[in-house]
């Protein structure tokens, strides 16, 4: 098989010669070199290594996703996006499931660097980078996807993220604007950036609302793999079965994302409530089964079409800036979508 050398001494160039040809540097070259460069190439059949020109260019063109569990149709969507849309920036997008470990994480990014990829977005949301401190010190260039990037003490490049507080406030409201006084919440545990601001946030508006933030409404996973991301429908469903069968139970539930607030609903059904002339529920994400399941759910949206097509722009826009990258962390305003799961409770009137 040809090499780079074989085809500069066939067509009586340097190496260098060849392999700005390759690259596309050869404005400003004769008109007849640039034929017998391209001769030698096609009489020798010779295909260039593509990885060995990144490599001695530097630009790997493959990104790294690490997120919690794609079994959560959230990351699975979210996942497809950005390959999508870094594909059509010309790069790979090698893609792994952490279920948010940090030594998982840490392993991945470990292999990720030893394999010549220097940009990893990380969807994980965790309230240090600590763990990852090495790769970044190495030169490794994080992107945080629907992570504030308070906390990361530079350890961020570049972030793209929705307003979670927002988020939570708007869902909360709609909440109370119904008539509702008794709001659980139902979540995994609270390790998270994103699932501390959304509970803090709720806390905030009903003491804000003058009603009592009732801490055994609070339900949280124990004992889960990971932070229960492959298993929310399932913990969800187990979550409301327990809230609905206290003494005094909640008339509405506010879920950390819609998965676990499938699963409520489902466990609602299971105890004889309906959903939601007996229990209102509101999730967080908007995917796709939200809309289709019945009753279809109410939300808060998350644009993860914008956000993805951001945080790979970004990322690689860090990747092959000269200068400072423009606006490198964007947070971006949810959505609350209103649908058929909430209602005013049946002794509001």
């Amino acid at each position: 098989m040809a090499g780079i050398k074989d085809v500069a001494k066939k067509a009586g160039v340097s190496v260098s010669t060849v392999s700005n040809v390759i690259n596309g540097r050869h404005a400003k070259m004769r008109a007849e070199t640039l034929k017998r460069v391209e001769t030698a190439i096609a009489d020798l059949n010779y295909t260039p290594n593509a990885v060995a020109r990144q490599l001695q260019s530097g630009q790997i063109k493959t990104l790294g996703l690490v997120v919690p569990s794609v079994a959560n149709p959230f990351w699975g969507n979210v996942s497809q996006l950005i390959e999508k849309e870094a594909q059509k920036r010309g790069y790979q997008v090698l893609i792994c499931n952490a279920e948010r470990d940090p030594e998982m994480e840490a392993e991945y990014l470990s292999s990720m660097y030893n394999s010549s990829i220097r940009g990893v977005i990380l969807g994980s949301s965790p309230v240090t980078f600590d763990h990852l401190r090495d790769r970044v010190d190495q030169g490794m260039q994080i992107a945080a996807f629907d992570r504030k990037t308070k906390g990361a003490q530079g350890a961020v490049s570049c972030s793209v993220s929705v307003d979670q507080a927002l988020g939570a406030r708007l869902a909360i409201r709609h909440l109370i604007g119904l008539g509702h006084t008794r709001i659980g919440f139902i979540s995994g545990p609270i390790g998270t950036s994103s699932r501390s601001s959304r509970l803090e946030s709720m806390q905030e508006v009903m003491g804000k609302a003058g009603l009592e933030f009732d801490e055994d409404l609070i339900w949280l996973a124990p004992e889960v793999v990971g932070f229960g991301d492959s298993q929310a429908a399932e913990l969800g469903r187990t979550g409301i079965r327990e809230l609905m069968t206290m003494d005094n139970p909640p008339t509405a539930v506010f879920s950390v994302n819609d998965m676990y607030a499938i699963g409520a609903c489902s466990g609602a059904r299971e105890l004889g409530f309906s959903v939601p002339e007996d229990l209102s529920v509101v999730g967080f994400d908007d995917i796709f089964i939200a809309k289709v399941m019945e009753p279809p759910l109410t939300t808060v949206r998350q644009p993860v079409e914008q956000m993805s097509a951001m945080v790979v722009a970004k990322l690689i826009e860090t990747l092959e800036a000269k200068g400072d990258v423009v606006d490198p962390h964007i947070e971006l305003r949810p959505e609350l979508i209103v649908r058929a799961s909430t209602a005013p409770p049946k002794n509001s009137g």
